[in-house]
């Protein structure tokens, strides 16, 4: 059941939709198609200065595909702000089946051999389909996202898709796109050839950090 659902999950994703379950417990899953997208621009992400100096004190190791199954977890762990979650257990063993094809994946922030926070989605092209975050201490969620982007950029990938808009990725100027065209990315990018890394370059996220600056 759970390889056929890893199917229906990238059919779903192919089609410009996702899935959501009303909660953990809610054993079944509903399909849904936003009118309109929100996007993170990955070239353009906006880093205010104080998380710039921040990801600068450089106290923390990013780690890729080291505890996806531990990130899911914590992304489904209610949190302040988020006393409800959407993963229920067959999103997350869907995801755990494709993280095992090679499709989905974890970027995490560790700091003394402790997992503190971590981001998962999906690849399909050079479209990463950003699923969740979570964060244990404060701003390394928002490192994880600076260091998401830096290796998006470095491997050409065209679309960050966040799902929906929020005020906290508005921050980070994140935006809105009609699902229409959304549809046309995935036409244009879904089927693109992107690698996606197994470590994380630090040399990545200076080139992205440079790129603000000029």
């Amino acid at each position: 059941m759970t390889e056929d659902f890893a199917d229906v999950l990238m059919m779903l994703y192919r089609q410009g939709v996702f899935p959501m379950a009303e909660s953990a417990d809610d054993p079944q899953v509903m399909v849904i198609e936003p009118k309109m997208r929100g996007i993170i621009p990955i070239n353009a992400l906006h880093i205010p200065k104080s998380l710039k100096k921040r990801i600068n004190k450089n106290d923390y190791q990013i780690k890729i595909d080291h505890a996806f199954p531990a990130v899911i977890d914590a992304c489904a762990t209610p949190a302040d702000g988020r006393e409800n979650t959407w993963i229920n257990r067959p999103i997350k063993k869907g995801f755990e089946t494709l993280h095992r094809r090679g499709h989905a994946h974890s970027l995490e922030v560790w700091r003394d051999d402790t997992l503190v926070a971590g981001l998962y989605g999906l690849t399909l092209g050079a479209i990463f389909c950003g699923e969740s975050m979570f964060t244990a201490q404060r701003d390394m969620s928002k490192v994880a996202l600076v260091h998401l982007c830096a290796l998006l950029k470095h491997f050409d990938y065209k679309l960050l898709d966040a799902q929906f808009i929020t005020d906290h990725l508005m921050r980070f100027g994140a935006y809105e796109m009609p699902q229409e065209e959304y549809i046309l990315q995935i036409e244009q990018w879904g089927e693109a050839k992107r690698a996606f890394p197994s470590q994380f370059n630090k040399q990545w996220l200076d080139d992205f950090l440079d790129s603000k600056q000029t």
